[in-house]
């Protein structure tokens, strides 16, 4: 028994006319009289009563009926989501995500693409550089989100969105009261860094930049994470310099301010990493929706 025949068969059973199902099939009588005699040899079970008017079904030509409809009905289905899977709108996508990103831009995307792709499911992991290169290297991951990412021959790494820098201060401290800072505060007060961890990151961006500055400044603190280097602001323990979407923490006692006299470079990239050798139709789709997303993210901050 094959799929063509159980199509003969159901054309038949709904037909109820040998000739007419032949016409619906475009082709003619009697090699599906053939395969209709066939289905029932191989069964070993009449489908059929042959009477004057056409084709009648029997008892077990009935039960035949709703099996056959129902294997066909999963035959398209499969079909259906074997093509969508390889359109790239269906499947599994691991997604390595980190630090301050995490508080708007990646979520997002992230929201973006899974409202255009239902049927995608979203695996989020929490790692760091270090680890999402390794879990790249081993396809337990499809995609990342990171920063400040070195060249490397297997890795390939796409800038969405840059941000500026901003200052945490604490609404004590008389800087809070100015509304935005020269760039050499930060040698004026302790520095909170962030995060502790595999170099190069964010902790080297600031130190070149101040450096750049010809000062270096007092660090305080150097520690996992925006999240704590925000809190430790709130506790009075320093300023911290945060790129603009860690400004969504909103703690009691800490203000966000930009800088008067910001060098050009003081920007910092979020980039999207992923395999050089990943042709998967579900890379290829959330890339094209990262983009779009990230682009009329950008237009939407432009035009604010």
């Amino acid at each position: 028994m094959d799929i063509r025949q159980l199509r003969y068969f159901i054309a038949v059973a709904e037909e109820a006319n040998i000739g007419r199902a032949a016409t619906r099939l475009h082709m003619s009588q009697p090699p599906l009289t053939r395969q209709i005699q066939q289905l029932e040899e191989e069964l070993d079970t009449q489908l059929f009563v042959r009477t004057p008017r056409g084709m009648e079904l029997t008892q077990a030509g009935t039960l035949f009926l709703a099996e056959a409809r129902n294997i066909r009905a999963l035959i398209e289905q499969a079909t259906e989501r074997t093509q969508r899977a390889g359109q790239g709108r269906l499947g599994r996508l691991d997604v390595a995500i980190f630090g301050s990103a995490i508080l708007d831009r990646i979520p997002k995307l992230i929201l973006n693409f899974r409202n255009e792709y239902p049927d995608v499911n979203v695996v989020l992991h929490t790692m760091t550089k270090a680890e999402q290169i390794a879990a790249l290297r081993q396809n337990r991951i499809t995609v990342g989100f990171n920063r400040m990412l070195a060249p490397l021959p297997d890795i390939r790494s796409e800038v969405i969105a840059t941000e500026a820098l901003l200052l945490a201060v604490n609404l004590n401290d008389p800087l809070a009261a100015q509304p935005a800072l020269p760039f050499d505060a930060l040698a004026r007060r302790p520095v909170i860094l962030f995060p502790s961890g595999a170099r190069p990151n964010f902790v080297d961006k600031v130190l070149a930049l101040c450096e750049a500055r010809g000062f270096t400044p007092e660090v305080a603190q150097e520690v996992g994470d925006a999240v704590t280097g925000v809190a430790l602001v709130a506790s009075g323990f320093g300023v911290c310099m945060v790129p603009e979407s860690a400004t969504t923490l909103q703690y009691p006692g800490v203000v966000y301010l930009p800088f008067e006299d910001a060098p050009a470079d003081a920007r910092v990239d979020l980039s999207c990493i992923y395999r050089a050798d990943d042709h998967s139709p579900i890379l290829t789709t959330f890339l094209a929706s990262v983009r779009k997303s990230a682009a009329l993210q950008d237009e939407a901050m432009r035009s604010a």
